[in-house]
């Protein structure tokens, strides 16, 4: 009999690969999307027919309960989030919906139908926010720096209290940022990516962007999910870090980014003082020690690989879009 997954955020950047590999390791997928008048399903679109798309909603406890009654899977992946950062502090309120008390309703309709579900969460590197120590394992004390770090503590934390309380194979994934050419053009690396073809095409000609010093620990979002789905197949559910352990700065992102295309980065880039975050998280690098040694995980593409894909990417996307559709596709 064939494993069920089930994926909430399926129409995000993680939830695009890791039903990728879901269905290539023989799984019935079915991925939770909320109802919206125009459906953002582009990340997907290659995987219509191949995947089931169910409606249920991080903040309807009852529609997770329904779908996991009538799917019965053996894992469920919860990926879905207010996952932009300069976003919650707009929406501090509806943030902590999603990614604390949505933790709970998925945590909660897992206990009432099946207690036998194994449960991947994703947790963030934004809970370190003002580190404590450099690098960061999964012992590190967590000092989040924005209402986004905050929710995904209480998701965390709760996570870690269902699996102690009730006995619930579940496991949280402190992923460190990972990249892709699917990630949303509001993202730092999309945007120096999007930016520079638009550049090198002749259709912009600036970059406008905040602190360049800023250092995040970045891999590709395709290595990533691989971690999610192996920390489900152990006999013990735990909490790792995922990270490639090299910390990099927007500026060395910036250079990369730009010298790919052959240009020079600072004849183009602006600082642009509406884009520093209120707090910002200075130094985030992470330490898998434990993944590689536990799950037997690693990242395949480096920083400067990850860097010249997107580029490529955006570079065909743009130049190929009729001029009034650049952008992500609807």
């Amino acid at each position: 009999m064939s494993k069920r997954a089930i994926i909430s955020g399926i129409t995000g950047q993680d939830g695009s690969y890791l039903a990728e590999l879901l269905l290539d390791k023989g799984y019935e997928v079915t991925g939770i999307i909320r109802r919206a008048s125009a459906p953002n399903l582009w990340r997907i679109e290659h995987l219509i027919g191949k995947v089931a798309l169910r409606p249920a909603d991080l903040l309807d406890q009852l529609s997770l309960m329904r779908v996991i009654d009538d799917v019965r899977p053996t894992e469920f992946y919860n990926l879905a989030a207010m996952s932009f950062v300069p976003a919650s502090w707009d929406q501090p309120m509806l943030t902590g919906e999603f990614n604390s008390q949505g933790v709970t309703r998925v945590l909660e309709a897992i206990r009432q139908v099946d207690l036998k579900v194994r449960l991947y969460q994703a947790s963030s590197s934004e809970m370190f926010g003002k580190v404590r120590e450099v690098p960061q394992t999964e012992l590190t004390p967590f000092y989040p720096r924005s209402p986004y770090g905050v929710s995904k503590v209480f998701g965390h934390y709760i996570t870690v209290n269902y699996r102690e309380s009730y006995g619930l194979f579940a496991c949280s994934g402190i992923l460190f940022n990972h990249e892709s050419p699917r990630r949303g053009l509001e993202f730092v690396t999309r945007k120096v990516t999007d930016g520079v073809a638009r550049i090198k095409l002749g259709l912009a000609d600036s970059l406008s962007l905040g602190n360049l010093d800023a250092c995040r620990d970045w891999g590709f979002a395709g290595d990533y999910v691989r971690a999610m789905w192996m920390m489900l197949q152990q006999d013990q559910p735990d909490d790792y870090v995922v990270a490639t352990g090299i910390a990099h700065s927007v500026r060395d992102l910036v250079d990369a980014a730009f010298a790919r295309v052959g240009l020079d980065w600072q004849k183009y880039v602006r600082v642009d003082p509406a884009f520093l975050r209120p707090a910002e998280v200075d130094h985030l690098i992470g330490d898998p020690a434990k993944a590689r040694t536990v799950l037997g995980w690693h990242a395949n593409v480096d920083f400067k690989r990850l860097i010249e894909m997107m580029v490529d990417a955006d570079l065909e996307r743009v130049a190929s879009a009729p001029p009034a559709r650049i952008g992500n596709p609807a």
